[in-house]
């Protein structure tokens, strides 16, 4: 998994992160999406759109940036602006490029000065986040060695009950997403079993929230096999409320098929379904995955 779609992974499943990142109040309602520009070969990956019935409707353009690209603001305005000339309707926006440190960022910027110094663009480095939020160090592991990134993951483990605005699940399944991408040497389950996850004591709190959301559907076959199937579910209910979110509404007969996914293909489709610009595109890859 690259580093962006690792980004916009945590993005869709928590845009609560997002917002703290840019330092606003969270907004209900807003999808995180990729956007086609019709009749050209543009597709923004990377769109907060916001709900019909906001006060303030700001669209949000979302750049990551971890390799050295000169011509990034080049085609980022581009986007922006042919998006804004495709949805003349559109009210506010604002584009937030993300760095790991501004030593990424382009060095010619004087074409886009007068955009870039205004409020209406964001740059952040996240080197140099200085917020103690749980939900602000998922973010932060991301950039931690490989030599600290356990004792990271499993310290911010150890807070996911602090966590204010996601719950306990959710945190829990965006670490462990953020350390298969750190270590793809490993499997899952390595992962699981490096963060201790599947033999914390039956006392430890985030150990007994993953317990808990098995049990919520029937799974009392031991613990390790309660937390397996209530991540296993967990990540089938973010999928489809990410569908939902995306597609308005889901027919039965996909949500069936989603049912019947094994926990490695969940995790594959929350990679890709950013991509479906339509249903039929998760349909055709339903099809194919359900079959295999």
């Amino acid at each position: 998994m690259k580093t962006d779609s690792l980004f916009y992974r945590i993005f869709q499943t928590a845009p609560a992160i997002f917002f703290e990142l840019i330092g606003q109040p969270t907004q209900e309602g807003y999808q995180f999406q990729s956007v086609e520009l019709k009749q050209t070969a543009f597709r923004i990956d990377g769109v907060f759109l916001p709900p019909p019935e906001a006060t303030n409707p700001t669209v949000y353009f979302v750049e990551v940036q971890f390799q050295k690209d000169p011509l990034l603001y080049h085609r980022l305005f581009a986007e922006v602006f042919l998006f804004l000339a495709q949805n003349p309707t559109t009210v506010n926006w604002q584009a937030v490029a993300i760095y790991p440190n501004i030593s990424l960022e382009p060095e010619e910027t004087h074409l886009y000065r007068t955009l870039l110094e205004s409020s209406q663009v964001q740059r952040i480095y996240l080197n140099e986040l200085s917020g103690s939020s749980v939900e602000l160090g998922v973010v932060e592991l991301i950039l931690e060695p490989q030599e600290t990134a356990v004792n990271k993951a499993k310290q911010l483990l150890s807070q996911a009950q602090q966590a204010t605005q996601l719950p306990v699940p959710v945190i829990m399944e965006l670490i462990e997403t953020t350390m298969v991408y750190k270590f793809p040497q490993l499997t899952r389950q390595e992962i699981i079993q490096m963060l201790e996850l599947a033999t914390d004591s039956k006392q430890t709190r985030v150990y007994q929230e993953g317990l808990e959301d098995g049990r919520r559907q029937g799974l009392e076959d031991g613990r390790r096999q309660g937390l397996e199937d209530g991540r296993q579910q967990g990540e089938r209910v973010l999928i489809l409320r990410q569908l939902a979110r995306k597609f308005d509404q889901i027919n039965p007969q996909v949500c069936s098929q989603i049912e019947l996914l094994s926990l490695e293909q969940l995790e594959m489709l929350a990679e890709v379904l950013l991509d479906f610009s339509s249903l039929q595109d998760l349909t055709n890859w339903l099809e194919e995955n359900v079959r295999n």
